[in-house]
């Protein structure tokens, strides 16, 4: 649930947007009012526009993130499994990771095309490093003497896997796994700008060549709700798979 501070926050931030408008801070072509913006997304939602845009993103945002986590979390194992691997494609891993995923569209245009694979590619490769370095660091940091108390108590080595590593684990690959769900929608604008006909994206920048800013503040507005909705979803499943992470998660919010 919201807390009333957080209600506040919201509250305010809408009322200061109003301000600026009724006192002409900032002129009503760039920045329409609240009231303006919610009967453009009325008539969105009236018509289907919206949620026919906010269904193809929400798939092609879940594709790409389910395509990251089964990408990134055996290669973050065998990275800390085997020192060798680790040393012969870190150097790789390291400089892939320092390229814009949106400076390697011209390449997956022509590799993938410019259907589906490419839009979900460009959000993979948004997420994927994040949740990584999350697997990885997670499972890196933990006590070595943990696992030796494990190992002097009879543990067999899937139970010391199991009882000590991944919950000394979890709390880094949690990060990992909500910077990567929140890059995921950060990519979705450029994956849906080349040949896109559906999608929030699509929906934004077809009303930003047609100066509807209110529409460009709709969609925006959508989004940044469909992620924290994402989120929330996220932390209400990790909550209930691993309830001993509930602080965290509470200090995460702070």
């Amino acid at each position: 649930m919201l807390r009333p501070i957080t209600i506040a926050v919201f509250a305010a931030v809408i009322g200061l947007w109003w301000l600026a408008g009724h006192l002409g801070w900032v002129s009503a072509f760039l920045l329409p009012a609240p009231a303006t913006v919610a009967d453009t997304m009325g008539d969105l939602i009236a018509s289907g526009e919206l949620a026919r845009h906010s269904l193809v993103s929400l798939r092609r945002v879940s594709l790409g993130y389910a395509f990251a986590i089964t990408l990134a979390v055996p290669l973050a194992l065998l990275f800390v499994l085997s020192r060798p691997l680790r040393a012969t494609f870190e150097p790789l891993l390291e400089f892939l990771r320092q390229i814009p995923p949106l400076a390697l569209m011209p390449l997956l245009m022509l590799w993938l095309g410019i259907g589906e694979t490419q839009k979900i590619g460009i959000i993979v490769l948004s997420c994927f490093f994040p949740i990584f370095l999350g697997v990885r660091g997670g499972f890196a940091a933990v006590d070595r003497k943990l696992i030796d108390v494990g190992t002097v108590c009879g543990f067999a080595r899937p139970e010391i896997m199991l009882r000590i590593v991944l919950p000394s684990a979890l709390p880094a690959i949690v990060v990992g796994l909500r910077i990567g769900l929140g890059y995921s929608w950060r990519a979705l604008v450029g994956a849906e700008l080349i040949a896109s006909s559906a999608g929030l994206g699509y929906m934004i920048v077809d009303a930003e060549n047609l100066a509807r800013t209110d529409i460009v503040l709709a969609g925006i507005l959508v989004i940044g709700a469909l992620g924290l909705a994402a989120d929330l979803l996220l932390r209400l499943a990790i909550r209930t798979l691993a309830p001993w992470l509930a602080g965290d998660l509470e200090m995460a919010r702070a």
